[in-house]
């Protein structure tokens, strides 16, 4: 065994982190070669060289011991106690509702799943997802096709697949396309049409699904994302602005095919009193509620709020339990928007950048939008409050999310080490 591998190993033996091992053998294998370059071309042999280069990397148990406490695995444990705090007051609706001790044992298990889904990907390496960029994008259209062409029952205006117990519907496919257009926007010979295209695809199929929640938070998602992908800040610009004319125009021209039911809606949302007796009512008895919850809600009064576990979760969260609370909850929520911002700042590798940036805009959609439509702000629709609302898939989709943030800041510690074998 040579002068290098001996030290190699004395390294490795001080690092705990498997994954740090192998990264850490690599790097110290491309130093030392440099190293041993640039002492060949100083007219020494390679095998003088070599054990030059050695020699000047200092003790091989004190260079471990650095690089092991470098290296070693990190938790957020900001991010945990914020998921832990906002999993205990996803409980909360249960207590309030009229059929919440029903529904309780079911929250519990739903709980529990995301809870074990967030542990499992935070300790996957995020990584080995890079390369399988292809396959998620395929898996999340096949999706789409098998609701498009076989959907057998229907729920708020969603298509289901029910089989048995399984129940596929097109939230389903949103995590894979998050984790597809990472890697799509890593690579550098995406072109541009090629990009229209891949993104067209699914919007299309949304679309014709239908789904609309879905089509618009997946294409927040994509844009935003988009933006920090190796296309340029003037080709990104171009794209946003031919996409924006273009919606504008579609919109025009499908005011003048859409029936009156579809119209009344839209109206409704900007004029609810004069549609109260239609599509205006949900939205006057939206703002009723708000209105009577005051600080500290009514508890004890259990009057039916329509889709107070799901959609309409923080409509019944702020009745029952006051505006007090619900701004405590607001900013709890928004709190995992800025400490995944904060981390994505820390992180330097592109994927995992990208990554971030695709979870961060796909939980800030959700949020913003669920918040905004219970205000009057935008129109009602089927959206859920992060980790508020009652479901199996607005939970594991949010948790897989938080998960992947974890993961990915779990290593970004494992970079390059050039700074430090210069001291």
């Amino acid at each position: 065994m040579n002068k290098k591998q001996v030290f190699l190993n004395e390294v490795i033996a001080q690092i705990k982190s498997k994954e740090a091992k192998q990264y850490v053998t690599d790097e110290l294998n491309y130093h030392v070669k440099e190293a041993r370059n640039y002492w060949i071309e100083k007219g020494l042999k390679e095998t003088e060289a070599e054990e030059k280069a050695v020699e000047q990397m200092g003790s091989p148990v004190q260079l471990g011991q650095q690089l092991n406490k470098l290296h070693r695995p990190k938790v957020d444990w900001i991010l945990l106690v914020l998921l832990v705090t906002i999993f205990g007051l996803g409980f909360l609706p249960m207590f309030s509702i009229p059929i919440g001790e029903y529904l309780l044992a079911t929250k519990v298990i739903i709980t529990l799943i995301g809870s074990a889904s967030v542990i499992g990907i935070m300790l996957m390496d995020y990584r080995k997802l890079k390369k399988q960029g292809w396959l998620f994008y395929s898996i999340g259209v096949l999706i789409l096709l098998v609701l498009r062409l076989f959907s057998n029952t229907t729920i708020n205006g969603l298509p289901l697949l029910r089989i048995g117990p399984l129940t596929i519907e097109s939230i389903m496919s949103l995590p894979f396309f998050f984790l597809a257009w990472a890697s799509l926007f890593n690579l550098e010979r995406l072109k541009v049409w090629q990009f229209s295209l891949l993104f067209l695809l699914p919007f299309f199929l949304l679309f014709t699904v239908p789904s609309i929640s879905t089509t618009y938070i997946y294409t927040i998602m994509v844009f935003s994302m988009l933006w920090w992908s190796r296309f340029s800040r003037k080709i990104v610009l171009s794209i946003w602005g031919v996409s924006v004319s273009c919606f504008l125009f579609v919109s025009l021209i499908s005011w003048k095919f859409l029936g009156v039911y579809q119209k009344d809606r839209l109206l409704a949302y900007l004029n609810p009193e004069e549609y109260s007796d239609g599509p205006g009512f949900m939205i006057l008895h939206v703002k009723e509620f708000l209105s009577k919850a005051g600080w500290f809600g009514h508890f004890m009064n259990k009057e039916f709020i329509p889709e107070a576990h799901t959609n309409l979760v923080f409509v019944s969260f702020t009745y029952y339990y006051g505006w007090l609370l619900a701004l405590a909850l607001v900013v709890i929520l928004g709190l995992f928007i800025a400490r995944i911002m904060i981390i994505t700042s820390r992180i330097k590798d592109p994927y995992g950048k990208l990554l971030l940036i695709g979870a961060v805009s796909l939980y800030t959609v959700q949020l913003v939008t669920n918040i905004g439509m219970t205000l009057g702000v935008f129109p009602l629709i089927s959206i859920s409050l992060p980790f508020m609302s009652y479901g199996l898939m607005p939970t594991l989709l949010n948790a897989i999310l938080i998960g992947i943030v974890l993961s990915v800041y779990r290593r970004k510690d494992l970079t390059r080490i050039t700074v430090l074998l210069k001291k």
